[in-house]
């Protein structure tokens, strides 16, 4: 809960929430070249190709104090005296960066009602969204995951948070860029992809809630959390 009450305790947090709802909101309102005005569909696609972006530096900006600030003020050595396994201390801390992202995501379904008002028979892809939801609901849980891993390595919440960004870059995309290179054309390509993120958040977002992608999303937050464990265990 630590975390939570840091995010919320000064204007920082809050302005983070109102940047990521302003950031999406113009870009799915104003912005003339995404804008759902100017696209004729009542669909919410663009927030969903712009929202992990905006993720991907947004999460690691609220997870990075999680280990690094415990490192650095010397409170990890009090925590440790306390009777609290290493699972109980990262799982506490991952929950705590997890709750902060739900409140982050919960505003977003203002968009909802939004486009289903702006929609002329009042019907919107009710099950895409769906889908759509959960994939960002499984790909800010990675990113808790990894951002919370990355700041179990360092005392430095600025390394942290630029280690954390990077790995999510890399996890989400860094995957798709590398199937694309002409030597792996063929059949690799296509299971390269797969082993990022950006693949099966697609094919979620798609309303087809596949357990092949649900067992991949459960399967990263376990392994990164799971190295954040051992790296606990041996501080």
């Amino acid at each position: 809960m630590k975390e939570i009450r840091q995010f919320f305790s000064n204007l920082t947090g809050y302005i983070a929430l109102l940047l990521f709802l302003l950031v999406n909101g113009m870009y799915l309102f104003l912005l003339q070249d995404s804008s759902i005005l100017e696209y004729g569909y009542a669909t919410l696609d663009q927030f969903f190709q712009l929202a992990p972006w905006v993720l991907m530096f947004l999460i690691p900006a609220i997870a990075m104090r999680s280990f690094s600030d415990e490192f650095r003020t010397g409170t990890f050595e009090t925590l440790k005296t306390r009777p609290l396994t290493a699972t109980q201390i990262v799982s506490g801390k991952y929950f705590s960066v997890l709750g902060v992202m739900l409140v982050v995501i919960i505003p977003t379904f203002l968009y909802v009602f939004t486009i289903q008002s702006l929609s002329t028979t009042g019907q919107i892809d009710g099950g895409g969204i769906a889908g759509s939801y959960f994939g960002l609901f499984f790909l800010a849980a990675v990113f808790a995951a990894i951002s919370v891993c990355c700041s179990s390595f360092t005392s430095n919440a600025v390394v942290s948070f630029l280690v954390s960004a990077f790995a999510c870059l890399i996890v989400y995309y860094g995957f798709n860029a590398l199937s694309a290179l002409p030597v792996f054309s063929g059949n690799a390509d296509y299971y390269i992809e797969m082993l990022g993120i950006d693949f099966h958040y697609r094919s979620i977002s798609r309303g087809v809630l596949d357990t092949r992608d649900v067992i991949y999303f459960l399967s990263m937050i376990v392994l990164f959390l799971f190295i954040t464990i051992k790296n606990v265990h041996k501080k």
